[in-house]
């Protein structure tokens, strides 16, 4: 008789367990096919026109979006009152069709859905933009009168600001060229250029500064496509140093002292990564538990051989499908290639709070430019890095909307990817072509946004600094995030990410960066979870400026809240 309580109670303990398990797998297991499964997400049309075709934008830590094309692009959905030069607009013939009346840049306001026109002093066609610390968005080149320009947006609390240009010119012309903040004295490198091979600082400390010479943009440059080494690939390393990838090649280069570190291996494949052939490439997320010294960066799609001269006799060539992704910290560089669930080009790649890529917007065959591409690549690819080879890809819910050249795309601090642009042409043209003018903005929402996991989702999130520092955190200090759960948190599922938003154009997100923070103490009370984390450890890791904190909560991130790494 003993024996069968005995018996019982083990059967009933293992029945609870076996519950318990497939309870929380269960719960796992649906996080991973929500975050990854095919076909998953929603989209939403935020707005039927933004006035100006988002070629260029950038998210501000005030929530606002700064969205911007060319001022060559003549009439846009928003007149000016007034030119740059203080003039009057009026309603003649010529006003009517001077570019200088029509506002070429907007200001999206994510939670008033509303747009305000903004006002652009020369043309930013095919620029470069860089974060300051102050959250300033540097913008730099351009096309014409506005290739050796330098623009600031300074964002202020009340809403009221507008472009302003620098007296200071660049050395050079910089048409396609990237940019990349660096660890000291807050300031930028611009790299490349159309039939330009060099590399300059901005802000100018003196306005004779000068460009020097990069010999690998000449090694690097296809004469007979258009280049094929343009917007090159900028990520920088934990050390300091630059890496830079261009067409199939890449270096580690320290700007320091104009030297080359080293030279790393070609990657397989023929075809080529950057514009005109506009592939996309991200840094993958560093992480505290290696000290943030393992850097890995990863490049997906692109144009075939020969797309360009194809594209020019209306013939599209199909692009590639491979990614490629090599350490570029250590000693051992080697590309280790996986395909993608199909072929893309001028694909935008996002990294999302859970550590996961997206790949979205783009075609399949063609090249960039005008009317070059074909088969737009309606559906988005979510790449998870940590699982095994040839399971990492999944496929999500298709858009309606296609959005090939001159198309972008943004994380939200909510969590959403913000989607805009498109065929712009040499003009607005809407009517009697493939793919007309795209002004709608949409939103994208990955699975994990949906409500049934807002049990679990991390809720009321906010920051505070341990030393009261009224300029952010200060470098390696610890500062305090407390939030709340609905369901008491295991140190093990609770991660926190700090992710540094890019200026996207061209399927370049310039800048883009995400460090998972070390979490020090985890303590609950009152309903109130307090998080004590360690801010990184120097600027080479984690350049000055402005981040989106996130809580991931077992795979459900929180909405972002922004902090600030500082010096000071």
């Amino acid at each position: 008789m003993e024996g069968k309580k005995h018996l019982q109670s083990i059967n009933i303990f293992m029945i609870i367990a076996i519950f318990l398990f497939l309870h929380f797998a269960g719960f796992s297991d649906a996080v991973e096919k929500a975050s990854v499964g095919s076909k998953q997400g929603k989209w939403e049309l935020l707005l039927n026109n933004t006035g100006v075709v988002a070629m260029h934008v950038a998210l501000t830590h005030q929530n606002t979006v700064i969205m911007f094309d060319q001022t060559g692009e003549g009439q846009s959905g928003y007149r000016l009152r007034h030119r740059f030069n203080g003039t009057r607009c009026r309603a003649t013939r010529n006003d009517l069709e001077d570019w200088s009346c029509y506002a070429h840049s907007m200001e999206y306001d994510i939670l008033g859905n509303k747009v305000r026109p903004l006002r652009l002093d020369t043309d930013p066609w095919c620029s470069s933009g860089t974060f300051l610390s102050n959250g300033t968005l540097l913008q730099a080149g351009g096309y014409g009168r506005g290739s050796r320009r330098i623009r600031y947006f300074k964002t202020r609390d009340n809403g009221n600001c507008d472009w302003k240009q620098s007296k200071n010119l660049l050395s050079s012309d910089r048409w396609y060229a990237s940019s990349q903040l660096l660890p000291e004295n807050d300031r930028a490198i611009v790299v490349g250029g159309r039939r330009v091979f060099s590399y300059e600082f901005v802000p100018k400390l003196h306005s004779n500064d000068k460009s020097f010479d990069l010999p690998f943009l000449h090694q690097t440059y296809d004469r007979n496509a258009g280049g094929n080494n343009l917007y090159p690939f900028l990520h920088l390393s934990s050390n300091g140093d630059l890496f830079i990838f261009a067409n199939r090649d890449s270096i580690l280069f320290n700007y320091r002292r104009n030297m080359v570190v080293k030279k790393f291996p070609r990657i397989p494949g023929d075809g080529s990564r950057n514009y005109p052939s506009s592939g996309s490439s991200v840094i993958l997320p560093l992480d505290h538990r290696n000290r943030f010294q393992k850097v890995e960066v990863m490049v997906c799609g692109g144009a075939a051989a020969g797309a360009d001269r194809a594209a020019e006799q209306r013939r599209f060539l199909t692009g590639l499908s491979s990614c490629g992704r090599m350490v570029i910290t250590g000693n051992t560089h080697k590309w280790k290639m996986e395909n993608m669930p199909g072929p893309r080009l001028l694909n935008d790649m996002l990294i999302l709070s859970t550590g996961h890529v997206l790949i979205i917007n783009g075609a399949r065959r063609g090249c960039s430019g005008w009317n070059n591409a074909a088969g737009p690549s309606l559906q988005p690819y979510l790449y998870n890095p940590k699982k095994t080879l040839g399971r990492r890809f999944s496929v999500l819910r298709s858009t309606k909307i296609a959005r090939m050249y001159h198309s972008s795309a943004l994380v939200l601090p909510d969590g959403r990817i913000l989607v805009a642009g498109g065929n712009p042409y040499r003009r607005y043209t809407f009517r009697n072509v493939t793919y007309p003018t795209e002004l709608r903005l949409q939103a994208f929402s990955p699975q994990y946004m949906d409500m049934q996991f807002n049990n679990w989702r991390p809720h009321n999130v906010s920051i505070l600094s341990n030393d009261d520092n009224m300029y952010g955190v200060k470098y390696g200090k610890e500062f305090t995030v407390q939030f709340r759960l609905r369901r008491k948190p295991t140190s093990n599922m609770v991660e926190f990410s700090a992710y540094a938003p890019p200026f996207t154009t061209h399927s370049i997100s310039m800048n883009q960066r995400m460090l998972r923070l070390r979490c020090t103490k985890l303590s609950t009370a009152n309903g109130w979870t307090s998080a004590v984390l360690e801010a990184p450890p120097s600027p080479n890791v984690a350049p000055s400026g402005y981040y989106l904190l996130t809580v991931v909560n077992n795979g459900i991130p929180s909405i972002s809240q922004w902090v600030r790494f500082t010096h000071a």
